[in-house]
């Protein structure tokens, strides 16, 4: 199966084409300049995430080990969806009761969320996790598992 892994926080060695360490990556934030519709179809200004964008949409898997920050993702990790808006097209469509961005690619990944941190409330905690599912519903992406990262199962390890 090919995987990859997004990672911002756990050691947990998950086998994996391909790693985005967003601790140790610094992407840049969207400039807002629809350069990926535009210009250069599919692809940001900034290059920093190209490689990442390859290993995404040839991907069977990605698995995303989360950080909570204050009670929601990461800036850094909300910058990364944000930057993703170019995998989709600029044109909407109705879907399910709302506008959503057309495909750009036949194929999108499934994804696994796992979070570390803590909620002030269990109304915080679906909150985050009614804002993953979202997410990845408007990338095309199934996300059935979003779960704390205590939860990872051992022994999806050796898959």
């Amino acid at each position: 199966m090919h995987r990859v892994v997004v990672r911002e926080c756990g050691e947990i060695g998950v086998p994996c084409e391909y790693e985005l360490d967003l601790r140790k990556t610094d992407i840049k934030d969207c400039l807002g300049c629809w350069s990926c519709w535009l210009k250069t179809p599919g692809r940001c200004v900034h290059s920093d995430l190209n490689e990442f964008y390859k290993a995404y949409l040839s991907a069977q898997k990605v698995v995303i080990f989360s950080k909570v920050s204050h009670g929601f993702v990461s800036g850094n990790l909300k910058t990364l969806f944000d930057r993703m808006i170019g995998l989709y097209l600029p044109y909407l469509t109705f879907k399910s009761g709302e506008s959503m961005h057309v495909r750009r690619y036949e194929k999108y990944p499934e994804v696994e969320l796992y979070y570390e941190g803590e909620f002030s409330s269990p109304e915080d905690e679906k909150i985050y996790v009614d804002y993953i599912h979202r997410v990845f519903y408007h990338f095309y992406s199934t996300c059935n598992i979003v779960k704390p990262i205590a939860q990872f199962p051992t022994e999806e390890i050796q898959r």
